[in-house]
């Protein structure tokens, strides 16, 4: 489950390719990520 969930933030293109090189700006863009993911589910 968590592989899955981990994989499925990886599909997100902001995730992966870090474009926020601080590190709460990172968090922020996993947190939109997960908040997407979870809304649609």
């Amino acid at each position: 489950m968590v592989e899955r969930a981990i994989n499925r933030l990886k599909n997100s293109r902001a995730v992966v390719t870090r474009y926020g090189k601080r590190a709460y700006v990172y968090l922020g863009t996993i947190t939109a990520a997960t908040l997407t993911i979870w809304l649609r589910a």
